[in-house]
This record gives structure tokens, sequence and C-alpha cells, in this order.
């Protein structure tokens, strides 16, 4: 009988060992099942809000973070106990006790908000409110409350408690445009989290439920009112005494307002380019999603270095710009567009259109050199009019015939509209567009001294790929662009501009060191110490109204402009601007290592003025002039009758064959310019 028992007991308990591993086997199959329907919890640290945006420098400072971003965020063990207890008394007491959902703590609010009158307390777990922030809506629905509750769950099972905590206080919003409370521990009281006394503590632990009615920059009294009641509940949970809950309760608010970290741009200007920049690397999805992170070009020190030159350099009501880049790169490691981005948000670096003066010379140059001549061709520098338009030297100087590099050097003018008028409009315009001039340029002389508006940044990268040895590359503010988690949307190295061969190497090499003795010796001199490789050229438009120096060393060029947005005359000359864009470089210079550029090549191309003359501008040749025709006598004869035998008329005179007023170039050695003074003058006579 005992033995029948025994074995009933064991079969029974075999049954509901059985049973209960059944039961708990379907539970176990039926939560991952669930699981497997919900988001990755895991990822929760990386969580970002739709449309937040982080600028880095390219050393990884932080430049500017846009929109609803946690702006500090702490990792796990630097959030401070006091915070953490404040925390939990105010909005879960019990969350070290629950598996995300509390009945206890929901019949509890009900009880204490019905005997108020009043929501005094919330019936969401620390572990809800982080669910619901992460991955769903505000909206008050039945089917978003059954999510809410099994992702609470799912984050129970994969997170620690202590790691949903601290994910809680760097997300929940606290008012104020502070997310988490590293932020409204700083845009409150301008204090990090470890600084907080215990009144602070309580009183940004009372923010959740309404931050923008209860901030005490908004309500100081409502907020004083959440204050005590976060303290009271910290006394009952043991986290507090008496006498620290007497004393909390006395303290005056003490606010110290600040303005959210990061939420200023370091580098206005710059930023403001790239936001223009953005929509042509990423998609219109990609920018909504949110939580990028870009990686620039920038460099903090030289754009600060830059904003200090132009603030200097342009005073009272003067405006300046700088742009700095990598001429084998196109990233741009500095923008400068203005003296204050407050005062003023137009961008003078990217948007502005000033007139380049003499620093446009570079494709007139360029353009002769790719033409066939050399930079020790001779060429006449004298005062000649082109069909009303007559330009001058500085000062009214003329140096007779000299070679085409100290004609650039000293930034003759009268040589370089000769210059445009030998090779033709269309190849200077030609080669402009090929370095990124996409400004329409105008058939017309003043354009050989920059009478065409451009932007320095176009200016600056149309020099950078004379300095990149005619590789033109397109000037860019981004390094990497990664998406939410980390991962790459865009690289420079694999998306961006690989770079286009525009120009021959030793065009551009020879361009180049005709610039170099603009810097040694010319109109540049003193913008590099003595004996450091520099290339540049500067400008200046009529009146002074454009200062102008483009210029650098092997491995960055940078353009500075100066003048007044109301085009007003400066009275000054470009040798201002060498002197700003010295100041701005010399430090710089000191952290790049020096660098030889290419050796002056051997051109062995011959230019042929004729052709030029005949291809370029398309002229009448010479037996087509008009010119005067000499007279002639013609005979007659009486008129013949039937009785006379008929006599045959004389043929008729054939006409002089016409001189070419300029001679020959054999025998003219201003052929050429007679040639184009006719044009001109042809050109000017309305037809009749």
């Amino acid at each position: 009988m005992k033995q029948r028992r025994r074995r009933q007991l064991i079969s029974a308990g075999l049954v509901g060992a059985g049973a209960g591993l059944a039961v708990g086997l379907t539970q176990a199959v039926v939560t991952r099942s669930v699981d497997s329907l919900l988001p990755n919890v895991r990822g929760v640290s990386s969580y970002n809000r739709p449309g937040t945006l982080t600028l880095l420098a390219s050393d990884g400072q932080v430049i500017q973070k846009l929109g609803p971003a946690t702006r500090e965020k702490l990792v796990t063990g630097q959030m401070p106990l006091l915070v953490q207890r404040a925390f939990i008394a105010a909005e879960d007491r019990r969350f070290y006790q629950h598996d995300g959902i509390d009945p206890i703590g929901i019949s509890r609010a009900m009880v204490r908000n019905i005997s108020s009158g009043s929501v005094e307390e919330g019936a969401s777990t620390i572990t809800q409110q982080l669910a619901r922030t992460v991955f769903l809506s505000q909206d008050r629905t039945i089917i978003r409350k059954l999510k809410e509750a099994l992702l609470a769950g799912k984050l129970e099972r994969q997170l620690s408690k202590e790691q949903i905590l601290q994910q809680y206080l760097n997300y929940v919003y606290l008012g104020a445009g502070a997310y988490g409370v590293s932020d409204a521990a700083w845009i409150y009281f301008s204090k990090t989290p470890s600084e907080l006394n215990l009144p602070e503590a309580a009183l940004i632990a009372g923010l959740p439920p309404a931050p923008s009615i209860y901030s005490p920059l908004v309500n100081p009294d409502l907020a004083l009112q959440r204050r005590a009641i976060v303290l009271r509940r910290m006394r009952e949970a043991g986290f507090i005494d008496d006498l620290q809950l007497e004393n909390a309760n006395s303290s005056p608010l003490l606010l110290k307002p600040a303005e959210p970290k990061y939420f200023t741009s370091r580098a206005p200007y710059f930023t403001s380019w790239v936001a223009q920049e953005l929509p042509n690397v990423l998609s219109k999805e990609q920018l909504e999603v949110g939580g990028l992170t870009i990686r620039t070009s920038l460099n903090i020190d030289w754009q600060e270095k830059a904003q200090s030159t132009i603030n200097r350099h342009a005073p009272g009501a003067m405006e300046g710009a700088v742009v700095s880049m990598e001429p084998g790169t196109g990233l741009v490691r500095s923008m400068v567009g203005g003296k204050d981005f407050n005062a003023s948000q137009f961008n003078r670096a990217s948007q502005a259109l000033r007139s380049p003066g003499s620093t446009f010379k570079l494709f007139v140059y360029l353009t002769a050199l790719k033409e066939g001549m050399k930079p020790e061709d001779k060429i006449t520098d004298r005062q000649v009019c082109y069909g009303g338009y007559c330009p001058k030297n500085f000062k009214n100087k003329y140096y007779g015939t000299v070679p085409l590099w100290v004609a650039l050097q000293n930034s003759l003018n009268t040589v370089s509209v000769s210059l445009l008028k030998q090779v033709g409009f269309d190849k200077v315009i030609a080669t402009a567009n090929s370095l990124g001039i996409t400004k329409e340029l105008g058939r017309f002389y003043p354009l050989g001294v920059g009478a065409t508006e451009q932007t320095i940044l176009d200016m600056t990268a149309a020099y950078a790929g004379i300095f990149n040895r005619g590789v033109y590359i397109k000037p860019t503010p981004f390094e990497e662009i990664l998406g939410p988690g980390g991962e790459l949307l865009w690289s420079r190295r694999v998306n961006g501009d690989p770079g286009k061969r525009v120009v021959p190497s030793d065009i551009a090499d020879a361009m180049l060191w005709m610039l170099q003795k603009v810097v040694s010796g010319g109109t540049g001199y003193g913008a590099v110490p003595p004996g450091r490789p520099a290339a540049g050229k500067t400008g200046t438009s009529e009146g002074g109204r454009d200062l102008w120096f483009i210029g650098g060393v092997p491995q960055l060029v940078t353009g500075l402009w100066l003048g007044y947005d109301n085009n007003k005359e400066t009275k000054s000359t470009s040798s201002r601007a060498v002197v700003a864009w010295s100041e701005y470089m010399a430090p710089i210079l000191k952290e790049l290592p020096v660098e030889q550029f290419p050796p002056k090549p051997v051109l062995k191309g011959k230019f042929n003025p004729l052709k030029a003359l005949t291809k370029n501008l398309k002229l009448v040749k010479p037996d087509e002039e008009e010119t005067p025709v000499e007279e002639t006598t013609e005979e007659t004869t009486a008129p013949t009758t039937p009785s006379q035998p008929s006599v045959s008329a004389p043929a008729p005179a054939r006409p002089a064959k016409r001189q070419d007023p300029c001679g020959s170039m054999q025998t003219n050695p201003r052929y050429v310019d007679c040639r184009f003074d006719l044009l001109d003058r042809r050109r000017s006579t309305p037809n009749p």
C-alpha cells in the first residue's frame, strides 16, 4: 500500500514537472516569437530623434548639434546617485522591483491622483517611458499602450536596470530644449550633473510629466511645487532625512540659465555652406531620418584665425571673406563669410559676387600658355584703345617690351587685354569654365582685367586646380557622413569628386612658376617669409572696391577678399589684402612642412599669332577689306552698221589688286596689332 502510494506521488510529481516544463517552454517560445516582432532594444544607446544632426571638425571636435538632440550623454557609471534617486522617487519608486510593468504602482497612482484631485503621480514606469521615447509615438491609443508594455518587457529581459535607467536619464525631455539630465543641468544651472545639489536635482526630476509647464524658466512657482513633491517622495523612500528635506524646501531657485551646448555653431559661415551642400550628397529620406554625424573638413583653429583676421582688417562697415582649401583633395579647411554672422547671415565667401580684378588674369595667361606662348616670350606693354575701351596700368606706367612673366609679375593691364585679344574670348572663357567658373562671362575686352563678378570660393578653387598641377577638384566640406547606427552613408574617398585633368601638367607648372614670381618680387611680395616657396596673384577692381589676394603653398591655397557690401570704394590697393593674408597664413605655415613646387618646365609649343587671329576671332581676309580701288577709263566704240565690218570691243579693265594696309608680317613687326585695329574700326562702323 505504501509502495503504491509512493509510486502515485512520484507519477504525479513527474506529470506536474512535465506540465510545468511544457508551460515554461511554451511561454519561452511565445516570448521569443513576440520579441522577434519587436525592434532590437540593444540599439537604444545609439538612439537619435528625427531631424538631429551632429557636425564634427576634422579632429573630431563638435562644431554644432542641430535638432532635438541630446547634446551631452553620460555613460554608465557617470550619472550621480543623487540624480538617480531623485528620478526613481519622482517617476518609478518600485523601479528595482518590477519587470517593466508595475500593477502596484498603477493602483497607487490612481488612488493618489483621485484623492488629490489632480494628476500628481504617473502610472508609467521608467522602462515604459524609455520604450515610448525611443520606439513609439506619444499617441494616446490602446495599440500604442500595448506595444509599450511589450517593449518594456523586452527591455527588462535584455538590458540591466542600470542600463535602462542610464538611457532614460540621457533621453528624457526636460524642457527648454534640454534632452537628458546633462543638458538640463547645464541649461538651468550651468552645471554638470555631478555638480547638482539636492534641491537642483529634485527640481529637474520633477519636470518629465509636463516639462514645458513646470520649467523654472517659464513658471517658477509651479517648478517649486513640483520640487516639493519630489523631495517628499525622496523622504518617503528613505533617500533623504528630515533635515535635508527641510533645508532643500527652504532653498530658493538659484537659476543660472545657459544656452544649450553646441546650440550655436562655432563656425557659422562654414556650417551654413554645409547646409547648402548637404542635399547634393544625401537623399531627402536620409536627411529626414536624423541621427546623422558629419565629419567635416573644417580646421577649428584655422577657422578662428581667419575670423579674427577679417575682424581686424575690415574696420567699420567694411567686410571680408576667407577660403582655405587643399588643392589635392578639395577639402575646405576654413571659410569665413563676414565679420558677424548674427548681424548678417549672407555668406560672402560662397554667395557674394565680386569683381575679381587682376586675379582673373590667371585664365588669360593660362590660355596664352596653352596656345603656345612661353613665360619668357616678349610682349609689348603700351597704351592701346580697343573700340573705345582704353585699359591703363597702375599709375599709368608702361614698360615697353617685356617677358610674359614680368607682365604678370607687375600685373600689367594692357598686356592682359592684348593677350585676350590675341588668343580669343572663347578660349579664355573655356579655360575659366574648365576650372569651375560657371558664372556667365561676357565677350568684351574688360574681361581681361576681371570685369565679370565671381565668388571667392570659385576663384580660390580655380587657383587650387593650378596648384594641383592642372587637376581641378570641386571644393567640398565633407570627409565622411555616418548614419544613425554609425553606418557609412557617404565618403569623400569613395563618393567624392575624383578630380579632372583640365590643364596639361607642364602648362600648369609653367603658370605656377609665373605665379611664384608674383610673390617673390611682384605685387604679392611680402605674403610669405623670404625663402618660403609660395605662389599667388593680387587683384584690385576699379576704385579699389574689391581687394584680393589668392595664393598659397603646395599643401594649401587661400583666397582673401576685402570690400564693402554697397560697392563703396576702399581707397586702398591689393597690398592691404596681402597684409591680411600674410597675417592669417603666418601661423598656419609654421604647421605645414616646407614643400617645393614643381620646377619650371621647358615648353615646346609655339604661338602663331596669325593663326589665332583668323581662327579665334574669325577676321576677314586681307583681300576682303574695304580698301580704295584705283580708277580706270573704259574705252568705247561707235555703234556698228550693216555696211561696216564689226569691231570687237576691248576686254573690261581688271580691278587693281587690293593692298593690305598693314603690309606683311615680314615687313611690319606690328602686323597683328594693326590687323586687330582694322577689325575694331570695321566693327564700330555701322552697316549702310
